[in-house]
């Protein structure tokens, strides 16, 4: 077995970085495929509210509390989606999630009120639940320690991203409104929703399970990666010989949710409405609002990459998590009392890139003291918590906004959170570790 000199001695050796590069190029661009896909599925509620909420009579807390119900469905069925994953296997259980959240994302095109917009909802958040950690935890099993932060970086890179692209595509197809018969919010789902179906049955045949299945890899290749990430995880396991059940339980396991829960909340409070805020700032139309909302996540989008790449060459993590996190913080603050839509819009921006940027140094984290059957079921913990964050995020604005007439209060509301939140990634620092071994 190796030791922890000798795989980071070995990733900077000519057969692992071919490697490394080889597996990023078949993975990665295609992990990044696939999350766009989901999160369009999963956040262009926002921009089908332009117009379907009038359509279907939806309060402002209606909308939020069905926007963000969604994420109830997805933290009842997170861990148990996971465990399953690390049983059967990620190229079966990624494509059974994605074509059940594909067919329940074209249903939501059949909503007619409130009830049946919170069943399709809460069903679409079950059926998607264990695909994001499910990713994590599979890309863990393809990318040595050293290298995760820049993978999952890139994979993380589809949040912003589905917005860049998602956004100016939304407004299109609302465009459409009453062709054949079909509002414009309809169209949007049915247009997002059948992509999902469809690669789902190419999961089945592009992605492998394990590095030893690669046919796609030379032999060597596949011997090096396959005792690469063994060793490393032998040697977490040596180090913190830690089960389930205690993972599932530890504090630091805690903490980490509870950081990446802040983030979640304000990152799902911006996305699902960005396209009403920016409508009450701006007065403009449907397609020049979703032009417009996608702004904030180009300069997103840049900063996950640089961020998730200073960390890598740094080796640090924790300040690459904390100090974003409160510049965001603070960048809401600021928006919630500029009335001027230019301000305004540069202080969402870095808001934007505050509470997404984190994403690839923080799920490097976990991975730190957890393997095998630990680190799904911690991994998924984690993920279930902040998930909760994308309900309290679109319903606590929905809700202020409902009292107060603006959307003041919720941004605030989500400057406090992502303030507390980077408070409690500096105090990972002096966490307890894992418990060791007896």
């Amino acid at each position: 077995m190796q030791d922890a000199a000798q795989i980071a001695a070995g990733a900077t050796t000519e057969l692992g970085r071919t490697t490394v590069a080889k597996v990023s190029r078949r993975l990665l661009p295609f992990v990044l495929l696939l999350y766009v896909v989901a999160w369009l599925d999963r956040v262009n509620i926002g921009f089908a509210a332009l117009q379907m909420n009038k359509d279907l009579a939806l309060s402002d807390a209606v909308y939020g509390f069905g926007a963000g119900i969604f994420f109830i469905g997805y933290a009842l069925c997170e861990v148990p989606s996971n465990l399953i994953l690390a049983r059967v296997g990620a190229r079966l259980w990624i494509a059974r999630i994605m074509i059940t959240w594909g067919i329940l994302s074209i249903a939501m095109m059949f909503v007619q009120g409130a009830m049946s917009f919170y069943l399709v909802r809460f069903l679409l958040g079950a059926a998607e639940a264990g695909f994001l950690p499910g990713i994590l935890y599979y890309l863990g099993n393809w990318f040595p320690a050293a290298e995760r932060a820049r993978a999952v970086s890139w994979f993380m890179l589809a949040i912003p991203l589905s917005t860049v692209v998602g956004g100016p595509l939304a407004g299109f197809i609302l465009e459409l409104h009453g062709w054949h018969g079909l509002a414009g919010w309809q169209w949007l789902f049915l247009m997002e929703g059948v992509p999902a179906v469809l690669l789902g049955g190419v999961v089945l045949v592009y992605l492998t399970d394990t590095p030893e299945q690669a046919k796609w890899l030379a032999p060597e290749q596949r011997r090096w990666l396959a005792e690469c990430v063994l060793s490393e995880q032998r040697a977490a396991q040596a180090r913190h010989g830690i089960g389930l059940s205690k993972a599932l339980l530890h504090p630091t396991v805690w903490l980490l949710a509870f950081v990446l829960f802040a983030g979640q909340t304000a990152s799902y409070g911006l996305t699902l409405w960005i396209p009403q805020i920016v409508k009450s700032l701006s007065g403009l139309g449907t397609f020049a609002v979703s032009m417009i909302s996608a702004l904030p996540y180009v300069a997103a989008s840049i900063g996950m990459v640089v961020i998730g790449a200073s960390s890598d060459r740094s080796g640090e993590r924790l300040l690459h998590v904390a100090i974003p996190t409160a510049l965001g913080g603070l960048a809401f603050l600021a928006s919630a009392y500029l009335s001027s839509p230019v301000p305004a819009l540069i202080a969402l921006a870095i808001a934007a890139v505050g509470n997404t940027s984190t994403r690839g140094p923080f799920w490097a984290l976990p991975t730190r003291f957890l393997s095998g059957q630990a680190a799904a079921g911690g991994i998924a913990l984690i993920n279930t918590v902040a998930s909760v964050g994308g309900f309290v995020g679109p319903y606590v604005i929905g809700l202020v906004r409902g009292i107060t007439g603006g959307f003041a209060g919720g941004l605030v509301f989500l400057a406090v959170l992502m303030l507390l939140g980077a408070g409690a990634a500096l105090m990972l620092r002096n966490a307890p570790v894992l418990a060791e071994k007896n």
